[in-house]
């Protein structure tokens, strides 16, 4: 689903460095970060698109775009063949390259080699929510939670909004500081001074989620339908069409609503305003979905569109920063 890479891609690029030196040691960590993610993303929706159509949400009622197995492309077995081949690289790239930490930023000589726990949990619990965002018999049924599902209860907006919002933004600044600037997350007086530097970042990250939680938003208005009888309780079928419509226009407005707030209140920095250079591409997405009376598959083109709406938002949201730099 390429043209979901859209809303991936733009979270990393909200990256607040400050210099042409930092740039150069922190291009090296974007890219295996960005490496890792893409792999979540992947994973997470190879494993959606088995457990989807073994659960019966995926028919030939299906309104959505096409999907591998629904169409007979591959079968259920080989879509978890490569939704597995890519947890595992994944997992490869997570162990190797982000969770061990710099030799230099200790003072001893050992070569035992030091591990973030933080960055273990963020990589154990990414593979893990790939999987049981949908759930399904594999592979979680093999230990016995194969009931288990994000997406089928309701808490798919909270899962974007924190792993694909919050987490995908924070990646690589959170990197930067602990395998560069040596901020040492295990040490108490590094580690406050690591959270109040990051507390910008996440700052920066609330709009961002916000856009990446709305392309799920308009997935699941458009999926509402069919999801009732597959038992997949999103919140469109748990609260109805108008609930996620507002929601939508909330997520949407809100994001605009921060750089207006953030120019006004905290930064008084005009280029805080440029992500609204994005807002006559917003208009056309909030009219069809939260005013119009789009449903089922006209809708489809508004889930790849906010994916976009997203990544314009993101580039013109890390250009000011850049600029102001």
């Amino acid at each position: 689903r390429p043209r979901i890479w859209a809303g991936g891609g733009g979270e990393s690029s909200c990256t607040d460095i400050d210099s042409v030196s930092a740039w150069t040691s922190v291009l090296p960590l974007a890219v295996q970060f960005g490496l890792f993610a893409c792999l979540i993303q992947v994973s997470t929706n190879l494993h959606n698109d088995y457990a989807d159509f073994v659960k019966g949400a995926d028919t030939d009622k299906r309104v959505g775009q096409a999907r591998a197995t629904q169409r007979g492309w591959l079968t259920p077995y080989e879509t978890c063949r490569g939704c597995v081949l890519c947890m595992l690289a994944a997992l490869i790239v997570g162990m190797v390259r982000l969770v061990p930490l710099e030799r230099e930023c200790f003072a001893d000589d050992s070569e035992v080699i030091k591990r973030d726990p933080y960055m273990v949990f963020i990589v154990a619990s990414s593979l893990f929510n790939a999987v049981a965002y949908t759930g399904g018999p594999f592979p979680l049924g093999y230990i016995g939670l194969g009931n288990v599902s994000i997406g089928y209860s309701g808490l798919g907006d909270l899962f974007v909004f924190l792993y694909f919002g919050i987490i995908a933004t924070l990646g690589v600044p959170y990197l930067y500081l602990t395998h560069v600037a040596c901020l040492i997350p295990t040490s108490e007086a590094p580690r406050q001074e690591l959270l109040s530097i990051l507390a910008t970042s996440f700052w920066y990250s609330l709009p961002v989620s916000n856009l990446a939680t709305s392309i799920i938003v308009v997935n699941n208005l458009r999926d509402r339908h069919t999801d009732v009888g597959a038992g997949k309780k999103t919140l469109a079928v748990r609260f109805g069409g108008t609930f996620v419509k507002c929601e939508y226009f909330i997520l949407v407005v809100g994001s605009y609503a921060f750089c207006l707030f953030q120019w006004a209140i905290r930064t008084n920095e005009l280029l805080d305003l440029l992500p609204l250079l994005s807002v006559p591409f917003s208009v056309r997405h909030l009219r069809a979905v939260s005013f119009g009376y789009k449903d089922g598959q006209a809708l489809n083109e508004h889930v790849g569109g906010t994916a976009k709406l997203q990544l314009a938002y993101c580039l013109l949201l890390a250009a000011g920063l850049g600029i102001r730099r």
